[in-house]
């Protein structure tokens, strides 16, 4: 009995790991027949859990929306991910979320043994959160991409780009990308046969579709969004830093493009909209470094060094 009820969890288990999962996945991963799956499927049925079964290509078993919602099954690198996760989120980008998060933690809390309560603390204890103004999501949306994501459907949503230019997208979802401020999106766009790169917060009017598709060979999604966001500046540089590209490749992160050029220095492309913006921020760097190519950028540092100036006059 011990034995069955131990593999009744761990299937019930991988259920919620994956959309769907064949007769023969299960009895491989769970080490028994696939009658003994089909048995073990019954017995999930009786205890009130919504498994489903279809037949044919792209079939097998998947645990459904039911009335009440079945406990998760984690396991401590699990349980450690979702305390933290819960605690960025309780301040987040996402509209709607902090409040439900909070409620999320109080009873995850309530569960967890001392030794993962313990590693979470060690976390927290150590973590800042800076507060910053980003673009918020709407969490309805966040939820429909990445179900369909999940379950390979094709969705469909109204965009405004950056221009003001409105249109519908029919796309094929594949990844959701968040940089920190922003949440973003990394599709097929099938009416242009192309990949595109969508922000979660012009989007309106997201729904997924009934129609699956299979799965292309994607780019990498990280890669993809960077150059992406770092496309179509108002404004772009290129700066020779007096350093190693490794000294401050943590600073610069995915904001920009190292390329060394010695031992002792690099360069750096940069791009923005605003170009007083780009020259605060590069002023954040460690070392000092010129602008080769930008007189624009050139002309803001003037501007700065005046207000310098003006700050420190008679000091």
């Amino acid at each position: 009995m011990a034995e069955t009820t131990a593999r009744l969890l761990h299937l019930l288990g991988l259920l919620q790991a994956k959309a769907v999962w064949t007769g023969p996945e299960l009895a491989e991963r769970l080490g028994v027949t696939t009658r003994s799956v089909r048995r073990d499927m019954e017995r999930l049925r009786e205890l009130g859990y919504p498994v489903q079964a279809s037949r044919g290509l792209g079939g097998g078993y998947q645990l459904g929306a039911g009335r009440a919602l079945p406990p998760l099954l984690l396991d401590q690198d699990e349980a450690v991910a979702v305390a933290v996760c819960l605690r960025l989120a309780a301040g987040g980008t996402v509209a709607g979320v902090g409040e439900a998060a909070i409620r999320t933690m109080t009873k995850l809390d309530q569960v967890m043994p001392a030794s993962i309560r313990a590693q979470v603390a060690a976390v927290q204890e150590a973590t800042v959160t800076v507060e910053y103004q980003a673009a918020t999501v709407d969490a309805d949306d966040l939820l429909v991409l990445a179900r369909a994501i999940r379950e390979t459907h094709q969705a469909r949503f109204d965009y405004v780009a950056r221009t003001g230019a409105a249109t519908s997208r029919r796309i094929e979802p594949y990844r959701l990308v968040a940089t920190g401020r922003r949440w973003y999106l990394m599709a097929f766009d099938l009416d242009r046969d192309d990949w595109r790169s969508f922000r979660l917060d012009r989007m309106t009017e997201v729904r997924a579709s009934t129609f699956g598709f299979t799965p292309r060979a994607a780019p990498d999604a990280e890669e993809f969004i960077r150059r992406s966001v770092h496309s179509g500046w108002d404004q772009e540089a290129t700066l020779r830093l007096r350093c190693a590209a490794d000294e401050v490749r943590d600073h610069v992160g995915g904001w920009g493009r190292l390329t060394p050029v010695d031992e002792h220095s690099c360069e750096l492309r940069v791009g923005s909209h605003d170009v007083e913006l780009m020259a605060w921020w590069l002023l954040r760097l460690p070392v000092d470094f010129e602008v080769l190519d930008n007189e624009e950028l050139v002309a803001a540092y003037g501007r700065i060094a005046q207000r310098v100036d003006r700050l420190t006059a008679g000091r």
